[in-house]
């Protein structure tokens, strides 16, 4: 049986470095009943040292409510790069905690990050042949839900 202890360095830590934040508009709520919201992404924008730009209307962020409460995220949007590239990034994630902060998050208040759980694991897919490196990336983000959408620190995984 292998313990931490007896793997090499590369295999004891996870390595990261940042890629960039993404703001999402949700512009609308749809409840589709049997614990299922979907959020319209209306817009909203990226920035970060290697790609920025904006995130095109269309995309939707679907939510599955599960009986303590916690959500789990199904999400696909297109990423406009500053340089017109356009780079197609879904995710799956959580967001739970304590029951209470779980209903002040639903009725749109505004509340810390540092009361709750949020993290995605997006996938992104281009043709851009300058970000056809993020093809063949894992990522992890770390979020907050703002009342106007979701905030993510995105971080490449190296």
């Amino acid at each position: 049986m292998n313990s931490l202890a007896s793997l090499p360095p590369s295999l004891k830590t996870l390595r990261w470095k940042e890629l960039f934040v993404v703001t999402l508009e949700i512009n609308a709520v749809q409840h589709a009943g049997n614990g299922i919201v979907i959020g319209a992404v209306g817009g909203g924008k990226f920035t970060g040292s290697r790609l920025s730009g904006r995130v095109l209307p269309g995309g939707a962020d679907w939510q599955s409510f599960t009986s303590d409460g916690a959500a789990h995220l199904d999400c696909r949007i297109v990423l406009e790069t500053s340089t017109g590239d356009l780079i197609a990034m879904t995710y799956r994630g959580i967001r739970s905690g304590p029951p209470e902060v779980m209903a002040r998050l639903s009725n749109g208040s505004d509340v810390s990050a540092d009361e709750y759980y949020l993290r995605i694991s997006p996938m992104f897919s281009t043709a851009a042949p300058q970000f056809d490196w993020m093809n063949r990336i894992v990522a992890v983000g770390a979020g907050q839900r703002l009342p106007q959408g979701p905030v993510y620190s995105v971080f490449e995984i190296v």
